[in-house]
C-alpha cells in the first residue's frame, strides 16, 4: 500500500510539472499576428501602458523572438516601430554618448527617422569624436535611422527646441531638415559603409529626401 500510494504521488509531481512547464511556455510564447513575443501580458516591460519608474536595469537576460509573416507583402510586422520609446533611447544615447571620451554635454532628439546629437567637446580630433558618437547612436537605434551630430554647443538649444514637436506638427520635417543642414557642416566621422555615407544615408535615402 505504501509502495502504490508512492508511485501515485510521483505521478501526480509529473503532472504538475507538466502543466507549469505548459503554462510557462505559452506565457513566453505567446503568437501574436506574425510574431512570437516574450511574456507580452508583463505591460511594464515595454512601451505601451508601461511606467518608466518600473523599467529598471536588472541582471536578468532579455530574450525575444520574431518571425517574418508568411504572408507576401505582409507589413504588418513594421508595427513594432512605433512602440519604440523615442524619448527613453535619446536618454540612452545621450548616457553613453558622454562615456566617449572628450564629451562633456550631450543632447539628443529622436525622431522617426533620424537622431540628432549636438554635444559640447575639448577633443583634439574632432572628426574621431563624431565618428564615435555617431556610431555610439547607431549602435541603440534601428539600422534605417539616420545619425546627425555637431560639436557646435551653440545647437543644443535648437536640438532641446525641436523636442517641443512631433512628427505630426505643422512644418515639423522643415525644422528638422533645416537643423540637420546646420549640423553638417560639423564633422560627421567616416562613412557608415560603402554604400552609406557619414550619416548612414544610401543615395536612394538622399534622392527621398530631396523629394520631400
Amino acid at each position: 500500500m505504501k509502495k502504490w500510494s508512492m508511485i501515485i504521488g510521483f505521478c501526480l509531481l509529473l503532472t504538475a510539472a507538466g502543466c507549469s512547464k505548459d503554462m510557462a511556455n505559452r506565457d513566453v510564447y505567446e503568437e501574436s499576428g506574425d510574431t512570437i513575443n516574450v511574456n507580452n501580458k508583463r505591460e511594464e516591460l515595454y512601451n505601451e501602458g508601461g511606467s518608466r519608474g518600473v523599467r529598471n536595469v536588472s541582471d536578468d537576460y532579455g530574450f525575444v523572438r520574431h518571425q517574418k509573416s508568411p504572408i507576401q507583402n505582409d507589413r504588418g510586422g513594421t508595427e513594432h516601430y512605433s512602440a519604440i520609446d523615442r524619448e527613453q533611447v535619446a536618454n540612452i544615447i545621450s548616457q553613453l554618448s558622454t562615456d566617449v571620451p572628450n564629451v562633456n554635454d550631450v543632447a539628443t532628439l529622436v525622431t522617426d527617422q533620424e537622431v540628432l546629437i549636438a554635444y559640447s567637446s575639448d577633443t583634439k580630433n574632432r572628426n574621431q569624436t563624431a565618428d564615435q558618437v555617431k556610431r555610439t547612436a547607431m549602435s541603440v537605434v534601428p539600422r534605417f535611422y539616420h545619425v546627425y551630430v555637431s560639436d557646435d554647443k551653440n545647437l543644443m538649444r535648437d536640438v532641446e527646441n525641436l523636442a517641443n514637436l512631433d512628427s505630426t506638427s505643422r512644418n515639423a520635417r522643415n525644422s528638422v531638415n533645416q537643423l540637420i543642414t546646420l549640423m553638417k557642416k560639423s564633422p560627421q566621422g567616416n562613412r557608415m559603409s560603402d554604400s552609406e555615407d557619414e550619416n548612414g544615408a544610401t543615395a536612394n535615402d538622399t534622392m527621398n529626401r530631396t523629394k520631400r
